[in-house]
């Protein structure tokens, strides 16, 4: 019989990697290309870069607290937000998003190897398992938005289809 603590962390990663709630993460911004991730829609408040930059932001803050550091919490939201709209260009719009899917990836690894219910080393109130769950659930409210901006635009869904594998 598995343990409690395998158990989670299996439902972890698949919560991290989108697996059965959602479309993959890797399959729902593998295709997003320079163009894609910077346009403007006049109502909304972000662009999928901006959105992507954000993303990437608190999944290392997570990390960073995984790895026994201490990262400071930003003074303002809007720290967290790329100012800019668009990457500077392709070459740094395919690094965040490989930055973006690696952290998920040691994120899983996490999930599958600390003993989750362990609090973290400079947040004893937060367990490894909660800032995992944390991480996931915020992925996953960004990743939706991403998907409604490809929506609006006709970019969805990507190659392999929309659907959760």
């Amino acid at each position: 019989m598995t343990n409690a603590n395998e158990v989670f962390g299996q439902t972890l990663v698949k919560s991290l990697r989108g697996e059965r709630g959602h479309i993959p993460i890797k399959r729902a911004l593998s295709d997003i290309d320079f163009d894609l991730a910077g346009k403007r829609i006049e109502a909304l408040p972000y662009t999928i870069y901006q959105l992507a930059g954000h993303m990437l932001y608190w999944q290392r803050w997570f990390l960073e607290h995984l790895e026994g550091e201490q990262p400071q919490m930003p003074k303002d939201a809007m720290e967290t937000w790329p100012s800019e709209h668009k990457p500077a260009d392709e070459g740094a719009w395919k690094k965040i998003i490989e930055e973006l899917l690696l952290g998920v990836d040691r994120a899983c690894d996490f999930a599958t190897t600390v003993q989750l219910d362990d609090p973290l080393e400079h947040w004893p109130s937060e367990s490894k398992a909660g800032i995992l769950r944390n991480m996931a659930s915020h992925n996953s409210y960004h990743l939706g938005e991403i998907v409604l901006i490809r929506r609006l635009f006709g970019a969805w869904p990507p190659p392999g289809g929309g659907y959760p594998a």
